[in-house]
């Protein structure tokens, strides 16, 4: 009996010893660190087939671990995301690049952006056509010329001067977005207005948020310090012609700063835009002294709630922390870092 008391306070001793170690490896800040999302909305268990559950979570864990591996070789956080929303974009289960949704004319319109929180420097391309992965293009604009915005006709110009991958029509057309164009026009749902004419959230939409699945996003700490965050989008379902939503705005769908942190974000983009959501997370956390979660929330579950605007986001700190709030039913979402296995989820679980 004596050994046996003596045996297990040895256990009970190691287990405490071991227990306070990982929790403190845990607590450690990372040398890396990745988060992304695929978007949020009204998305349930009851949305999604668990065949189309599984392909989409494995797109996810693959896009966190193409940025993984980039990260952990030493490479740089813009390299990493502009890889990992690669990923994203040429899946056709999201809407950005491939599998983007239809405008009210039936084209693909695609907008993105790209942020280096090191220098502040940034590029965004707005009504992109046939532009393979509009993250390289939006990365372009910010390292290849003197501007931080280019749209349509003029972005795609400059798309073939720097040799960015095109595509046709067709490569972007799938079954399920035409489907959803079709289905908003039989219900004369526009984008933005009710039938009393006042602006709405996905809440009130009778299509149930399907117009804004899929906008794809990612933030990234490299071992250099160094933060950037990036954001891709084919928009809203039978969106007006000339619409631009928050994703290729600079401080409204993405930002990223390394005295505080880098965001993307997803949802109802003209409530996005209208918060500045991006920036004002950053914001509170450099001049307010928030910390990421509390400037998070504030935003997201305070200020879009208090507005009416639905969506997410995703940041991570310049100490390596993670957060992913959404005021939605789900929102497709992973992180990764030095310190954590790759995870993802999809609904409020």
């Amino acid at each position: 009996m004596w050994l046996k008391t003596i045996t297990k306070t040895a256990a009970l001793a190691a287990f405490a010893i071991t227990g306070s170690a990982n929790m403190a490896f845990a607590d450690e800040k990372p040398e890396y660190a990745l988060v992304i999302h695929g978007g949020a909305g009204t998305i349930t268990p009851d949305k999604l087939t668990p065949e189309l559950d599984k392909e989409i979570r494995g797109t996810l864990l693959k896009a966190l671990s193409t940025g993984q591996d980039i990260l952990a070789a030493g490479g740089t956080s813009l390299d990493a995301i502009t890889a990992t929303i690669q990923v994203m974009e040429n899946s056709p289960h999201f809407n950005a690049g491939k599998g983007a949704v239809f405008t009210a004319e039936g084209k693909n319109e695609l907008d993105s952006s790209i942020m280096d929180g090191a220098t502040l420097n940034a590029g965004a391309v707005s009504g992109v056509s046939n532009v393979k992965n509009p993250i390289t293009l939006a990365r372009a604009v910010m390292e290849k010329s003197v501007h931080v915005m280019l749209q349509g006709n003029g972005a795609e110009q400059f798309a073939d001067e720097q040799g960015i991958e095109r595509a046709e029509d067709a490569y972007f057309y799938t079954e399920y977005r035409w489907g959803q164009l079709q289905d908003a026009k039989a219900k004369q749902q526009g984008p933005l207005l009710d039938h009393d004419g006042k602006e709405h959230s996905s809440v009130q939409d009778k299509t149930g948020g399907d117009y804004k699945f899929g906008t794809v996003g990612a933030v990234a700490l490299d071992k250099h310090g160094n933060l950037a965050a990036g954001t891709s989008t084919g928009g809203m379902t039978n969106k007006s012609h000339g619409r631009v939503g928050d994703s290729p705005i600079i401080g409204a769908g993405t930002y990223a700063n390394n005295k505080s942190c880098a965001v993307s974000a997803t949802g109802h983009g003209e409530f996005f835009i209208r918060a500045t959501v991006a920036h004002s997370i950053c914001a509170l956390m450099e001049y307010g002294g928030l910390s990421l979660e509390e400037a998070s929330n504030r935003i997201v579950m305070e200020q879009l709630v208090e507005m009416g605007g639905d969506g997410g986001i995703i940041a991570v700190d310049k100490d390596g922390n993670m957060v992913m709030p959404f005021n939605t039913a789900g929102m497709f979402r992973g992180k990764v870092s030095s310190n954590i296995e790759a995870d993802v989820s999809i609904y409020k679980d």
